[in-house]
């Protein structure tokens, strides 16, 4: 699909056109004229009232068909976005022109665009069937182009995330995923390295070592280095790169396993970030650090007990080993510390426990220092993606204590298990400001809403890059 600025020449024979209503059937600003020619009988027959994610298809003179999208009680960034969805998977002819810009408010050439190329989003690859979303083309008349391009080349990066964490196991092995993300962040002009299994063993990184051991698919670690002309500040990205999760011997239950495709989430993440964040130019300096592993069941597989050296930091009893996405973090942390960032930010499926805590569509994070913390409360909210600030209590530290090593990998406590996690991967990050970004709840959708289709979300994607924007004083 491609979103564009409509010509001045606008024909709409051939097209459905989008108008935006509001709640109590008021039409929404810009679309007046258009929305004079729905007839109030159908609409009232139709039960259609304007709310949040109705749309009606009804006759215009000029348009094949004229498709009113509800945006519920109130016109913002967040309303405009979803409607765009909803239009984009209802429309039914391959050319959609939406009015939804025309309304007026800050950011809404951004937010027709992401809410049609996301919401649009269809992951066909194993399907044999054809395509249940038929638009080719949205346009966009009063739009702010150069908004529509950035919000269009985010977007694209998001969706090759959501590509990523929707792709099976089967086809995406370590040596695979590496492959293709060193492939995307080539063509993004990144400089890349992909180490091997034995890359990584003279490098030391004892804790991914340790957690590919029961897998016959070797492990990698992508390294990506963007470094442009005038930038000013540095941060590194780090992603939980598990490829697929049994649990290890700690194995987990059928039907906890059925979604661990999506592990690999945080990974996918970071590297999408970069992408976009090259392709626009921003003039921040980023490094990409994502380990990738399975967590499998096999003869030479980490057990209970064992004790991990990862590359940097404390020595790790596994008491667990199903928290294994720490354990590459924790060599993911150590690599990416070396480069001297300013700021170190991780990004992982971590723990059930913030899914339980935040549900499926809020993502937590723990941040080292109050300007960390700020500094992504800030750019989730210019993002639109919901993330909420979780406290990190120290005084739990001491659960983390082992009784043969530096530090045990699970704090045996029923309780608090997600800041237990964050503090465990807090003692990885050198001293460094940090930020730990647990997305187990968003990461992987059960259901389609506004600019999100079930499955991969990408959720993370547009933080990290407006995190880049705020770095770089943009």
């Amino acid at each position: 699909m491609e979103v564009k600025v409509a010509p001045a020449d606008l024909d709409l024979s051939d097209a459905t056109l989008v108008v935006g209503v509001l709640e109590g059937l008021q039409p929404a600003p810009g679309s007046e004229a258009d929305f004079a020619h729905a007839d109030p009988v159908l609409m009232e027959a139709a039960g259609f009232e304007g709310k949040a994610k109705q749309t009606l298809a009804v006759p215009h003179p000029e348009a094949k068909t004229m498709l009113l999208v509800g945006l519920g009680s109130e016109v913002d960034f967040e309303s405009v976005r979803a409607a765009a969805g909803n239009a984009v998977r209802a429309a039914r002819t391959e050319r959609v022109v939406t009015r939804l810009a025309a309304i007026g408010i800050d950011g809404a050439s951004r937010a027709v665009t992401e809410g049609s190329l996301l919401g649009g989003y269809e992951f066909r690859t194993y399907k044999t069937n054809g395509p249940k979303v038929k638009v080719t083309f949205v346009e966009v008349p009063d739009a702010d182009e150069a908004e529509l391009e950035a919000a269009a080349r985010v977007s694209r990066s998001v969706i090759q995330a959501r590509d990523w964490v929707n792709t099976p196991a089967v086809d995406l092995s370590p040596s695979q995923l590496a492959e293709q993300m060193s492939a995307v962040l080539g063509d993004a002009g990144i400089e890349v390295e992909v180490w091997d299994e034995d890359r990584i063993a003279e490098e030391k990184l004892g804790a991914l070592l340790g957690v590919a051991a029961g897998s016959a698919r070797p492990p990698r670690l992508v390294k990506a280095t963007y470094r442009p002309e005038g930038a000013k500040k540095h941060v590194a990205l780090v992603g939980k790169g598990i490829t697929f999760d049994s649990g290890g011997l700690s194995i987990k239950s059928a039907n906890f396993m059925e979604d661990m495709k999506v592990d690999m989430s945080g990974a996918a993440i970071v590297v999408a970030a970069a992408e976009a964040i090259a392709s626009l130019g921003i003039p921040v300096a980023v490094t990409v650090v994502a380990p990738l592993t399975d967590n499998a069941v096999g003869g030479n597989a980490t057990r209970p007990g064992d004790v991990l050296r990862p590359v940097k930091g404390p020595t790790i009893e596994v008491l667990n080993t199903d928290a294994e996405g720490r354990l590459i973090l924790a060599d993911g942390l150590g690599v990416a510390s070396m480069e001297d960032p300013d700021l170190m930010i991780d990004v992982a499926t971590l723990t059930g426990a913030m899914h339980v805590a935040l549900g499926d569509r809020v993502a937590g994070y723990f941040a080292s220092d109050p300007e960390a913390g700020e500094l992504i409360r800030t750019a989730s909210s210019r993002a639109g993606e919901p993330f909420w600030e979780m406290p990190l209590v120290h005084e739990y530290r001491k659960s983390l204590d082992s009784n043969v090593a530096d530090i045990k990998n699970v704090s045996g406590g029923r309780y608090g298990g997600a800041i237990t996690a964050a503090l465990f991967l807090h003692e990885y990050a050198d001293g460094r400001p940090w930020v730990h970004m647990d997305i187990a709840g968003p990461a992987f959708s059960k259901e389609t809403y506004g600019d999100v289709v079930k499955g991969g979300t990408g959720v993370g994607v547009r933080t990290l890059v407006e995190v880049a924007r705020t770095l770089a004083g943009e």
